[in-house]
């Protein structure tokens, strides 16, 4: 069982603290530092399935040597703006990666093994695209 934490700072600042001891800034976009809470939803999406996406390619002796995802999100325009369609775009790049490969990997991720991707998805339309980059043309 995963167990966090917040606290409050001042203001409309807080700090999350994971079930590992790990601690990400939080606020309101006024405050100027910190991430927006529904931007960290967003994060978690596209962190979840990146951890999977990584750790099925490995499996399949493709491993990485770029990953970037871009995610995006439509929310409701009244309260509590709930989150209805959300993308991921990837742009992925590794030694002998194919499509077929990345395809799979991620579809996998979405659909069995990530869970913020499963839990959202009872109220979010859940999306991905991707671009397999040469490695040699990826600039980080």
């Amino acid at each position: 069982m995963g167990t966090t934490t917040v606290k409050w700072i001042q203001g409309k600042q807080f700090i999350g603290v994971d079930s590992t001891n790990h601690s990400v800034v939080l606020s309101t976009p006024g405050e100027g530092i910190g991430v927006k809470p529904s931007d960290l939803l967003l994060i978690a999406v596209a962190a979840c399935t990146a951890v999977d996406v990584v750790e099925i390619l490995e499996k399949k002796r493709m491993p990485l040597s770029f990953m970037e995802i871009t995610t995006t999100g439509e929310q409701d325009q009244d309260p509590p703006w709930t989150f209805r369609k959300i993308h991921l775009s990837f742009r992925l790049a590794g030694k002998d990666l194919t499509e077929k490969a990345v395809s799979q990997a991620i579809l996998l991720s979405e659909e069995k093994y990530c869970s913020v991707a499963a839990t959202v998805r009872a109220t979010a339309e859940i999306t991905f695209s991707f671009e397999v980059l040469q490695p040699e043309a990826v600039i980080q």
